[in-house]
């Protein structure tokens, strides 16, 4: 089958033909029908030598759905032919986290090397892809695949970290999303569906701007210094009662930092490398800072829900697995409009 793999450190992704995966007991194979393109990969593939941990060659993509295509001995309440979506963050199953469904929170994965699809394991962005263990996958029903594949993450991550927020975003609340890009837009929908906040978003460009306003953000503004002020001014000096930073790089940092309000949160979401200093008189008193990771087996069902009653819709572009280093090159450009999406099976 083909597969999208991370071959050489350094090295651009390859399209190259590997084994079809067979299901040993407890498995399931997918036909895979969608694949989402992150950030997340860029990040592992920019890593050096010495600080890469991800296994060669990786065969990419986190956020994935399929269609059921076998089943390994022993696995019940799934059928061939179902639609399914893959829950990524793969844990142990056994620990306390694992057991309220928190398995990106997992205690032993990283002592068990247990590592994520397409962050590890083998992932998404192939014909065909073996799941370690049917509670990672979560009923598709009718939605679309290519459309809603990206939620398994881009939907999932802000979804959690906005929930963790949502008892200071009320009304008369205001809310601010730095990046609007594949996370950062879909986070603008889930405010506006959850909360009572007015929404402030953040970017670098009038092009991303158009964006945010577009899935409902109510101001749009450009991300640099004078956005401080901007946000000040708007929310009558208080600040923002939350600053979610899709981007999570120094400069964004830096404007979670000086934005938010007294008894506010600033979530750091994006992996840019940015820091935030804290410390009495460093940044707004008594505010939490967060940094959050992935969602809940739950928040993903939930968040599913979302999109089937129409409160969550992704700007997508697709590209077939042959076209799929291209996506990673459009994706380093920064010209990716919402989200990139991989049919493999197209």
């Amino acid at each position: 089958m083909k597969a999208l793999q991370y071959r050489t450190i350094g090295s651009a992704p390859e399209v190259v033909e590997i084994p079809q995966p067979e299901p040993g007991p407890g498995q399931v194979v997918l036909k895979v029908t969608a694949a989402g393109v992150c950030h997340s990969d860029e990040f592992i593939m920019g890593l050096p030598e010495d600080q890469y941990i991800y296994g060669l060659p990786l065969t990419l993509g986190h956020e994935g759905t399929g269609i059921v295509h076998a089943l390994g001995d022993g696995v019940q309440h799934l059928a061939v032919g179902d639609a399914v979506a893959v829950y990524g963050p793969w844990g142990c199953g056994r620990c306390h986290n694992c057991a309220e469904g928190k398995e990106n929170y997992c205690t032993n994965a990283a002592a068990e090397g247990i590592q994520p699809p397409g962050l590890g394991s083998p992932g998404s962005m192939a014909e065909y892809m073996l799941i370690d263990d049917p509670r990672h996958l979560v009923p598709l029903g009718d939605l679309d695949p290519v459309q809603n594949v990206s939620l398994t993450d881009a939907g999932l991550t802000p979804y959690h970290a906005i929930k963790l927020s949502l008892a200071k975003l009320g009304a008369g609340t205001t809310a601010v999303v730095i990046g609007t890009g594949g996370l950062g837009h879909v986070g603008i929908q889930i405010l506006r569906a959850l909360s009572g906040a007015t929404v402030i978003a953040l970017d670098v460009n009038e092009e991303k701007l158009e964006l945010a306003r577009h899935v409902g953000a109510h101001t749009a503004i450009l991300s640099n210094e004078a956005a401080v002020d901007t946000v000040r001014e708007l929310t009558g000096g208080r600040g923002a009662n939350a600053v979610f930073d899709f981007v999570g790089a120094q400069p964004t940092v830096d404007l979670a930092g000086k934005m938010v309000a007294t008894e506010g949160d600033v979530s750091i979401v994006g992996i840019g490398g940015g820091t935030l200093p804290v410390g009495f008189g460093v940044i707004a008193y008594d505010a939490a800072v967060r940094t959050p990771y992935w969602g809940s087996r739950g928040e993903l069902i939930e968040v599913l829900d979302l999109a089937r009653s129409g409160h969550l819709s992704v700007e997508v572009e697709t590209f077939s697995l042959d076209e799929a280093p291209r996506a990673y090159e459009r994706l380093h450009e920064g010209s990716i409009r919402g989200r990139a999406v991989i049919v493999p099976n197209a």
